[in-house]
Formats: C-alpha cells, structure tokens, sequence
C-alpha cells in the first residue's frame, strides 16, 4: 500500500512540475513540431507551410489546431 501510495505521489508531483515550451514541442512528432515552428515561430501561414512540405493545406490546418490545443493543454494554459 504505501509503494503505490509513493508511486502515486511521485507521478502526480512530476505532472505538477511546470514545462517549458521547448520541452513540450521537442515531446512532439516531427511531422507537428516542423509544422507548429513554421507557423508560430516563423510566422508562415498555412498555405505557405503546405507548398515546402508539400502536403495539402488543409492538413496544416488541421496539425496546427490539434497541435495547439496539445501544447494549451501540456503547458496549463
């Protein structure tokens, strides 16, 4: 009882431990963090990042969302 008592602690006290947001985009699939540092940290819009990786825009659109929402929810925002 008192292991996963221990155990319990120590995950709860490791997900409370604030994360930076170069630790949560490296956490990230490639194909995501390529597409999230385009858009937020260079600034390119989605039909631009869809024409350099080739892929269609509305798949950039749609990795840009859902991985928006991962890094809300990774960073406590």
């Amino acid at each position: 009882m008192r292991a996963k008592v221990a155990q319990s602690h120590s995950k709860l006290r490791h997900m409370s431990e604030p994360k930076t947001l170069a630790e949560v985009l490296a956490a990230l699939p490639d194909e995501e963090r390529i597409i999230l540092v385009m858009h937020y940290l260079r600034s390119m819009p989605p039909s631009e990042i869809a024409q350099k990786l080739g892929v269609p825009e509305r798949s950039v659109t749609a990795v840009i969302a859902i991985g928006k929402a991962r890094l809300s929810k990774a960073l406590g925002l």
